[in-house]
């Protein structure tokens, strides 16, 4: 015997084997192990699909989040404008107010000088008048002292009305 070449006997009973083994997996190996593969590569699809899905969800949300945060800076802004002019408005109105405020207590000011001036200068016409009074009727008695210059103020009183 040779080990390169076997002889007849054992070459039928290997391939009797051979062929009941073959049948064998062909009738009841096979069948189970293609279904494993075909639900394998189901689970795989499957799981592909959801994935592919949950990648378009994704995106889906970005893109509503985007435009959340677009919308959200946009009202930000809006605010922002609003309220810069409530505050300008709020400004105006406190200085038309000051500068109303402002003219009023410079109109009072100035009737209130006035009114000071005017009795101020009341006041001192009267004490003018006053003193002039007091001074005439010094000078007078010391000139008026006997009847002769009596009489000659007279006379120089009559003669300037009658100049007049």
């Amino acid at each position: 015997m040779s080990l390169i070449t076997p002889d007849f006997g054992l070459f039928f009973w290997m391939t009797v084997v051979f062929l009941v083994v073959l049948f064998l997996l062909w009738k009841f190996g096979f069948p189970v192990i293609v279904k494993m593969v075909d639900e394998r590569k189901a689970f795989i699809d499957e799981s592909l699909k959801k994935a592919h899905e949950a990648n378009e969800r994704l995106a889906n949300i970005q893109k509503e989040g985007e435009s959340i945060l677009q919308e959200a800076r946009e009202k930000q802004a809006q605010i922002l404008r609003e309220a810069a002019q409530t505050r300008d408005a709020i400004v105006e109105k406190a200085q038309d107010k000051a500068r109303s405020e402002g003219a009023r207590l410079l109109d009072e000011a100035k009737a209130a000088i006035e009114q000071e001036k005017k009795a101020a200068i009341a006041d001192i016409r009267q004490q003018v008048a006053t003193l002039s009074v007091e001074i005439a009727e010094k000078v007078l008695k010391q000139n008026l002292k006997d009847d002769k210059s009596q009489m000659d103020l007279i006379d120089r009183m009559l003669d300037d009305v009658s100049v007049k």
